[in-house]
């Protein structure tokens, strides 16, 4: 069976990211895991920073290139930040816009797909994946830790973005890893679902 190839920001192992997508496939059941305890039908990619996803020559693009040539891999699903708009690469438009640029320079257009992650609350789509996570607890819950990080100096992702997936799975949301069943995660996995339909 062709695999499946998911490409995320950080590293392969222990981003985020990574943690976040592969509780979810677990959660939904998409994949079963092999005697090493990895996924049979996903092989995960860590892209590091953003920016390498609109790098043509980045290595792992250059190694996609030939496996798709040889017919070996089936879908590639791009997962990363939307970020704040007033960044080179920030907001959902401009970064769904860069993205579908290098998808389609690439020539992956039939065999691709994203998700851009992003807090559905703000009026211009921005955000990251700790925001995804946030945006899934409370109102009343998330003001009071706005108030926390306000009254501490915390600002945004550019202080110490880890904080927030630490807010989250520590005071927010400690009983399972993710609240999966909230509305805010719907589309992802509607996306991740149609990987493996398209798969068959």
């Amino acid at each position: 069976m062709k695999p499946i190839v998911i490409l995320h920001e950080g590293n392969d192992k222990s981003s985020l990211d990574n943690k976040l997508v592969k509780n979810l496939i677990e959660h939904l059941k998409l994949d079963e895991k092999d005697a090493d305890k990895e996924f049979k039908k996903i092989k995960f990619y860590g892209m590091g920073v953003k920016s390498n996803f609109f790098n043509a020559n980045f290595v792992v693009y250059r190694e996609l290139i030939q496996r798709i040539a040889d017919y070996e891999i089936s879908n590639i699903f791009f997962i990363l930040d939307a970020d704040n708009c007033n960044k080179n690469q920030g907001g959902l438009i401009k970064t769904q816009e860069k993205l579908q640029a290098m998808i389609k320079s690439l020539g992956w257009e039939e065999i691709s797909s994203f998700y851009i992650t992003h807090d559905p609350q703000t009026e211009h789509k921005e955000g990251f994946i700790e925001s995804l996570l946030l945006s899934t607890i409370p109102q009343d819950k998330k003001e009071c830790i706005d108030k926390f990080l306000e009254c501490f100096g915390f600002i945004a992702k550019d202080g110490d973005k880890s904080t927030y997936e630490r807010i989250y799975k520590s005071i927010a949301h400690p009983l399972p890893p993710y609240n999966f069943d909230h509305p805010h995660f719907d589309e992802l996995k509607q996306k991740l679902r149609s990987l493996f339909i398209t798969d068959l």
